[in-house]
């Protein structure tokens, strides 16, 4: 089973990072976190996101969609990167989100990814073309 593990952080908790933190000693935490986690064999991925003000968000409520740029002021907390390991069950990957060096104001989200055996579609034309295309980029 894959998860996500989605990093979310609140804007004050952010902006007192920027102000007390020592980004050696946060790239050298999380870099020893990714390498305990591609020791263990679950590391799929990892990326930090940009801050949120160069981000956007594309709204489908109408059409055409609506376009507003970031920052956001309604946003209760930001994403501001993933992790995505594979391991065995729920289980682990509540052992390894727990793991992660992060502190006050900063939370994990943690998501099973969807597997196309969860779409139960065998002749949909759509998830044969998915199923080729993982094969053929494995």
């Amino acid at each position: 089973m894959r998860y996500m593990l989605i990093m979310q952080v609140e804007p004050e908790a952010a902006a007192r990072a920027a102000e007390d933190l020592d980004m050696e000693q946060v790239i050298a935490a999380m870099g020893a976190y990714n390498e305990s986690l591609q020791k263990a064999g679950v590391f799929l991925s990892a990326e930090g996101l940009s801050d949120a003000e160069e981000g956007f968000r594309v709204d489908f409520t109408s059409v055409p969609p609506v376009i507003t740029d970031g920052p956001f002021a309604e946003a209760r907390e930001v994403f501001t990167g993933f992790w995505i390991i594979e391991v065995a069950s729920r289980e682990e990957a509540e052992h390894w989100a727990k793991q992660c060096p992060l502190g006050p104001g900063v939370a994990l989200e943690v998501r099973r990814v969807n597997e196309l055996g969860d779409f139960d579609m065998p002749d949909n034309e759509w998830v044969a073309k998915e199923q080729e295309w993982r094969a053929a980029n494995s």
